[in-house]
């Protein structure tokens, strides 16, 4: 096989698979998140970007200490990060399935 075309094929491949990648990372920008603390009392709507878009506080709360309201609220934030990551990471590695890249090199791009 001509070296040429092996450089052909594999900058066909790299652009497919930032492509894919670039689709993936605007599709997660849009995708959202709901997580909750204290059985409900504190509430975060998070993108898959790691954008806090709202953060609800039961006024019930309010009443209560200041440490345990910003307890409640780090606990959703941090519920949502993590899945955030998980759909991240399930979203950019479909995105780089099929390329048949080696094992280990997909998580590259």
């Amino acid at each position: 096989m001509n070296i040429n075309m092996l450089m052909q094929q594999a900058q066909r491949m790299q652009k497919e698979v930032e492509n894919n990648v670039k689709k993936a990372k605007a599709e997660l920008a849009q995708t959202e998140v709901q997580a909750e603390a204290g059985g409900g009392l504190v509430k975060v709507t998070m993108t898959c970007r790691n954008v806090v878009k709202r953060i609800e506080i039961n006024p019930e709360l309010l009443q209560d200490d200041p440490e345990m309201i910003e307890d409640l609220i780090a606990a959703a934030i941090n519920d949502a990060a993590r899945q955030v990551e998980t759909i991240s990471d399930e979203k950019l590695k479909s995105a780089n399935s099929g390329m048949g890249l080696p094992p280990g090199l997909s998580g590259l791009f």
